[in-house]
């Protein structure tokens, strides 16, 4: 399976049955050359080659890149489509071994490893790019990825990012493409795992409601909901898109996609093999910033005027783009800079569980080191765990 999930990411729009069971062959035949010295499974929640297609998220780019790199001293066993774990406990089956590698949403993982909760601060990343910054930054390791370790027993690997906004149902098809914070008061809201995203939402006024995802959809269709909280391109690959009708661009928090590893499976691979899969982490870092930045305009058309053939065009998703004064109205309401109040007891936890620092301070100061303008792909890359 994946050998045929890795020649299926390979062939893209030639994919035809005939093409992909040569390719499936020849991609078993190259993987199975070597005996490895470990195998690593993967569980990659609901990922496959389709989605993986629309959002670019780099976890079929990172598989292959790591066999390829340790000549394949290390074969990769990639398990997604929930095959063997899902959005909510891939954290949990990494944490008790049954995966070594796992991808979910840093949201819906929270609540295995509820450090994560520290990213997701309101409006603590003003832009993309300052996400891709602090990834990549040296002090990552010290405010993310190291506490991670110490309290959750993950290796942190490398992240997709976007920023959240609220997609809202077919009951808002017919009305005037939302322009204000005001008009989206009141409404009720789907929320993913993420605690701190409820605090904002609470102080937005969007009444967060946990619903399953098996109903998300239906309720964004029938009108029970009003919509949901989450970033553009997961509307398009998890197929939100038939049922939604606007997608506000709020960005009041983040949206990260990440990949990570059971840290106990880590350390027992050789030195140097772990050198690698930290080389192919960063690879599939610049992989993710680059292609999945393509991908939301190009693919999903995350942007005020979707091109055609883009699933927004096709599926008449209208994108809402919220001035800079309408957000910056919001990140009064709900921040930590200017509504302090609301997060004192969150920080209080995640700075002692980072021995003491205040993270949040930290973390929004890095944020805040480039340019409000910079596109996220010119973001420098830098081996964060070099210094």
């Amino acid at each position: 399976m994946t050998s045929t999930l890795l020649a299926a990411s390979g062939l893209g729009a030639g994919l035809t049955a005939s093409s992909l069971a040569k390719a499936a062959e020849n991609e078993q035949q190259n993987r199975y050359q070597t005996e490895p010295k470990f195998r690593l499974r993967f569980g990659a929640a609901g990922f496959n080659e389709r989605n993986l297609d629309i959002q670019k998220s780099g976890q079929l780019f990172f598989a292959r890149d790591l066999e390829e790199r340790t000549n394949g001293a290390i074969r990769v066993e990639f398990m997604g489509s929930n095959e063997i774990c899902n959005q909510l406990d891939c954290i949990s089956q990494a944490q008790q071994g049954i995966v070594d590698i796992f991808s979910a949403s840093t949201q819906n993982s929270a609540g295995g490893a509820p450090y994560l909760n520290v990213l997701d601060f309101a409006y603590m990343f003003p832009t993309v790019a300052s996400m891709f910054h602090f990834f990549y930054h040296p002090r990552s390791e010290e405010l993310l990825r190291e506490p991670m370790r110490q309290r959750h027993n993950i290796q942190f690997l490398f992240t997709h990012c976007d920023l959240r906004g609220i997609m809202l149902g077919l009951k808002w098809a017919d009305r005037p493409l939302v322009t204000s914070l005001e008009e989206l008061a009141g409404t009720r809201n789907r929320v993913t795992g993420t605690q701190l995203g409820r605090i904002a939402m609470q102080h937005l006024n969007l009444n967060p409601s946990p619903i399953a995802w098996e109903e998300t959809l239906d309720g964004l269709r029938q009108g029970l909901l009003d919509g949901a909280e989450t970033w553009m391109s997961a509307v398009a690959y998890a197929g939100m898109a038939p049922v939604v009708a606007q997608a506000v661009d709020l960005r009041f928090f983040a949206g990260t996609e990440h990949t990570a590893m059971s840290l106990s499976s880590f350390e027992k691979l050789d030195s140097d093999l772990q050198d690698q899969v930290m080389e192919s982490a960063y690879c599939a870092q610049i992989y993710t910033q680059g292609m999945n930045e393509a991908g939301r305009y190009q693919i999903v058309g995350a942007n005020e005027n979707p091109a055609p053939g883009t699933i927004f065009a096709e599926n008449n998703v209208r994108v809402a783009p919220l001035s800079d004064e309408e957000r910056h109205k919001a990140e009064q309401m709900c921040s930590p800079e200017f509504n302090p109040e609301p997060w004192e007891a969150w920080r209080e936890r995640l700075n002692g569980w980072a021995g003491g620092i205040d993270v949040y301070k930290e973390i929004h100061g890095i944020a805040r080191e480039i340019p409000h303008d910079l596109a996220a792909v010119n973001v420098r890359p830098k081996r964060w765990w070099r210094g």
